[in-house]
């Protein structure tokens, strides 16, 4: 049982207080729940393998209030796992220090991820805990991309070296063990027929070098027993201890005369187990690594050293040393080395590293910069704005390593399993090897075949990597392509997703009103109707006139003087240009002031029918033409919207647009279900009624005005540059404005959750077929014993197939 304390907001009287308290004590598991309201604190006691923090969270937020924990989050480097044995450990280790909320140990990246109250324990306790179980702690901080990335290469060369001693001794330990029983020559000296005391001497000397390399697994494996938390290591160290005492006690029998013990010594067992796991851990490395390369490749991408100006001159220092407000010079080919914005210079920037979009983006004086793009063409200078981890780059790798280290609720059931297996194998491989001597009536070296084939077969290396390797490289894959998803838990969940609800304005739409159409009437030309009408809006800040000057100005056109303006609220503009009487403005202005629209009224409704404003035009009291303007559909919508439905996804459209103009953008889009006048507070609450329905809804938006809807959808999914508003309310970030991401992050999801079970298959159905047939299940009808050389061999390539399997992940493409 753990004691945790919470912060809670809302509360305003006694009744609170007891309300929180009554549901709390309702959770299964919660044996004492006390809230204190003049510190708005809630402490309760609870068993921590039947309730989780969150759980006790939503129960206080569905009775109307906030519960937060006063907790600081850390990751640390572990040192010393080799299975997910070793990740519950530490976990359960930790997770017994009072104030620590959370604990959670990827394997896959050698992390653990810990929220703890700072008042209640310090991070040294949690060193001295992971320690104390048998393992190492770094804290994040004390280590450099550079100083990790050197640490698992050196681990890296380090097991090769201890595979290559182990093999050089193993392969003649091998040929002299059996190469007799083949034909093959061996020297008299050490014929076990003639000299078998020589023959076992020779087999200790060669068997030592293989356990001296492989000493770890008995240092850690034996530490982890005597500690009551066995892991992969102690499966290896008692199999191949078991084998080697054995031959001991055997060639101590042979110089005692019993000759007959030279047949079956079992060194060559142990030193080739010791090879092979070695090979595995070997290649479990370094296809480790492969997993983790979108990280790697996004810290790669910020460049070292920045040009500054500084009292009129240029001086090159070091990114580190780069603060906000200075001015950076950056020249063609050069990369940005923090984010800004152009004082200075016209260029444009390829940022295809970091959205995906690869075209390259115009840049203009007051425009911003993203940190580690290139400059393409032109020579600019731009103030700092954000630096080291404020900047976007270093935002998105947190995102990802944040991502890469979280669990999917998928994985909670192999860690349950884990948390029990090692012990189970323990007891299966003792009970099976006892019943074969004394039940079947075998010999020792028969019981102690079974013992250790069981041990070695059955450690859950690949039950632990299933999971985690297949959400790195699944979050790296979408990081590559401007998706970055948040979580494991949000990974897993967006596959779920049926329903989809599209904010319209900036998601769907453009978000900036365009001329669409000009009608013109009365012999009046277009480009004159367009003249007049853009030099009249020019004073005006009405979207509509900024969309008809902005029209104007990218034609070429030339402003008129304007002699006379007057604005007329809720109706239009009255103006004087050239001696000529403009009236610009609705349907209301034309009618009040007389003037006949006939003409032009099929076209004003056929327009408005079409989700387009129509503003109608007068010169000197006669109607000359309208100008129509709308927020036209982004080039892809249409597109993403057919390649949801293909995967079976409803969409629906929210906006607080009037009917007929919603009801005409989803017509031209394919929206199923439209939401139309509803206004940004309340697109929370229309998401929960879809919910309501039993529906898994996703939500995407601009992660502003629709941070209350994203919340509450099951997924967020914020479309856009990334704002820190976005990274806070959504599950999904889309890094560019690309609707066409959204089916591709539901894709991915697909594709990663089929990955994950395909691993989990794999890793439970080996151990499910591979245990029995180790205890020796087809012996017993007359099959073949399982050889513990045999047992090591498919133990350590069912981790690399595992890995490998998840690789395949990289081979994703974005839907298109």
């Amino acid at each position: 049982m753990v004691t945790k304390s919470l912060r809670i907001e809302g509360m305003t009287c006694a009744s609170c207080a007891s309300t929180i308290e009554k549901a709390t004590s309702k959770i299964n598991g919660v044996h004492e729940s006390s809230v204190n309201l003049a510190t708005e604190k809630l402490s309760v006691s609870y068993d921590e393998n039947m309730v989780e923090i969150e759980d006790i969270q939503n129960a206080v937020e569905d009775a109307g209030y906030r519960a937060k924990s006063d907790t600081v989050n850390k990751v640390l480097n572990i040192e010393g796992m080799t299975c997910s044995s070793c990740a519950q450990n530490i976990e359960k280790a930790v997770k017994k220090l009072e104030g620590v909320v959370m604990a959670n140990v990827n394997i896959a990246t050698e992390k653990l991820n810990i929220s703890y109250e700072p008042q209640s324990v310090r991070v040294s306790e949690v060193k001295k805990a992971i320690e104390k179980a048998g393992y190492k702690a770094i804290e994040e901080k004390d280590t450099t991309e550079d100083v990790d990335k050197l640490r698992k290469e050196k681990e890296i060369r380090t097991l090769w070296r201890k595979f290559i001693v182990s093999a050089i001794f193993a392969i003649p330990l091998v040929y002299f063990t059996m190469g007799h029983m083949l034909g093959f020559p061996l020297p008299a000296a050490i014929d076990p027929m003639m000299n078998p005391l020589n023959f076992g001497l020779i087999q200790i000397v060669l068997v030592i070098p293989s356990v001296i390399a492989g000493y770890k697994f008995y240092t850690v494996g034996f530490k982890a027993l005597i500690r009551k938390s066995p892991n992969m290591d102690s499966l290896i160290a008692i199999g191949t201890s078991a084998a080697v005492i054995y031959g001991v006690f055997a060639v101590v029998q042979i110089s005692r005369g019993y000759t007959e013990y030279a047949d079956d010594l079992y060194f060559e067992a142990a030193a080739v187990i010791i090879t092979l796991i070695l090979l595995g851990k070997y290649l479990e490395s370094v296809t480790k690594g492969k997993t983790s390369e979108a990280i790697k490749k996004l810290m790669g991408l910020a460049p070292k050293t920045a040009t500054i100006i500084q009292d009129g001159k240029e001086m090159e220092i070091s990114i580190e040393e780069v603060e906000v407000g200075d001015i950076i010079i950056v020249k063609p080919g050069e990369k940005m080395p923090v984010d800004g914005k152009v004082v200075e210079g016209i260029t444009s920037v390829d940022e295809s590293m970091l959205t995906g979009e690869s075209i390259p983006v115009e840049k203009n004086i007051g425009d911003d910069i993203i940190g580690a793009s290139i400059n393409k063409n032109g020579t600019i200078k731009y103030k700092a704005t954000k630096v080291g981890k404020d900047t976007a780059l270093a935002q998105i790798i947190k995102l990802v390593e944040d991502a890469q280290g979280s669990k999917a609720p998928i994985a909670k059931m192999a860690d349950i399993i884990s948390g029990y297996f090692v012990p189970v194998v323990i007891v299966l491989a003792t009970v099976s090897a006892l019943a074969w001597y004394f039940i079947g009536g075998q010999t020792t070296v028969f019981a102690l075949t079974i013992f250790i084939s069981v041990l070695v077969i059955a450690c859950p290396c690949a039950l632990g990597l299933a999971t985690p390797t297949a959400i790195m490289v699944g979050t790296g894959k979408g990081a590559e392509n401007g998706v970055l998803i948040k979580s494991g838990a949000a990974l897993e969940t967006t596959h779920k997703i049926r329903t989809i609800i599209f904010d319209k304005t900036g998601t769907i739409t453009e978000g900036k009103p365009k001329v669409t159409d000009i009608v013109v009437a009365n012999d009046v030309k277009q480009e004159d109707l367009l003249q007049l009408t853009a030099s009249a809006e020019k004073g005006s800040e009405h979207p509509l006139g900024e969309a008809i000057v902005k029209d104007a100005e990218e034609k070429g056109l030339e402003f008129k003087k304007v002699e006379k303006f007057n604005a007329i609220p809720g109706h239009g503009i009255e103006v004087i240009i050239d001696g000529k009487a403009v009236l610009a403005g609705n349907r209301k202005l034309m009618v009040e002031r007389r003037i006949d629209i006939d003409k032009l009224e099929a076209a004003s409704d056929k327009l408005a029918e079409e989700g387009k404003t129509p503003m109608y035009i007068a010169i000197d009291n006669s109607i000359a033409g309208i100008i129509a303007v709308a927020d036209t559909v982004k080039e892809n919508s249409k597109r993403a919207i057919e390649k949801l439905h293909e995967m079976d996804i409803k969409v629906a459209m929210i906006t607080g647009d009037n009917k007929r103009t919603a009801a005409a953008i989803a017509k031209q889009v394919g929206i199923d279900i439209v939401l139309a006048e509803v206004l940004p507070e309340d697109k929370a609450s229309e998401v929960k009624k879809l919910q309501a329905e039993g529906k898994n809804v996703a939500m995407v938006g601009d992660g502003i005005n629709d941070a209350p809807a994203l919340a509450q959808a099951d997924i967020g999914i914020a479309i856009g540059s990334g704002t820190d508003v976005a990274m806070e309310s959504a599950d999904i970030v889309l890094m560019r404005s690309d609707l066409m991401d959204v089916p591709t992050a539901i894709q991915l999801s697909k594709s990663t959750i089929r990955n994950i079970k395909e691993n989990l298959f794999w890793a439970f159905a080996y151990n499910t077929a591979g245990i029995p047939v180790a205890m020796g299940v087809l012996y017993l009808f007359g099959g073949p014993l399982l050889s513990p050389i045999f047992a090591a061999a498919a133990m350590s390539l069912s981790s690399v197939s595992v890995l490998l399997n998840a690789l395949r992940l990289k081979r994703f493409r974005p839907v298109r």
